[in-house]
């Protein structure tokens, strides 16, 4: 049954998750981290701003757009953002995923992601 699921799966739409995945996973924690950074050190621009979902969305697109593009031809210079296993056609969404999180470099990129988010709440909490 899966290997039918796969089969039917087309170039489109296994980018389509490619793209999703990158821009998600990958790119979405870094602009999250910066807009929170900014609001963390005082920039008072982002005090209730929908601006600054507008952007951290737009900015994860573009960059994971410009690592799916780049990144097959360039592969040491977007190492840390493009991920082959995302494009692989025979994977499923779950598949692709569980790939790429059992990698050490994932694993190391996810645990920093977590621990960095976890003080600046911390620290956004007890500043007020």
């Amino acid at each position: 049954m899966a290997a039918i699921a796969t089969a039917r799966k087309s170039r489109l739409h296994n980018a389509l998750e490619g793209l999703a995945l990158t821009a998600t996973l990958q790119s979405f924690p870094t602009f999250a981290t910066a807009a929170f950074l900014l609001k963390l050190v005082g920039n008072h621009d982002l005090v209730g701003d929908p601006g600054v979902a507008i952007f951290v969305a737009v900015a994860s697109l573009a960059h994971a757009m410009l690592a799916v593009t780049l990144g097959p031809s360039s592969p040491h210079l977007f190492k840390t953002v493009y991920e082959p296993k995302f494009f692989e056609a025979h994977l499923s969404l779950s598949d692709k995923i569980t790939a790429w999180r059992t990698q050490p470099v994932a694993s190391l990129q996810l645990v920093t992601i977590v621990l960095l988010l976890s003080v600046m709440a911390v620290v956004t909490a007890s500043v007020g």
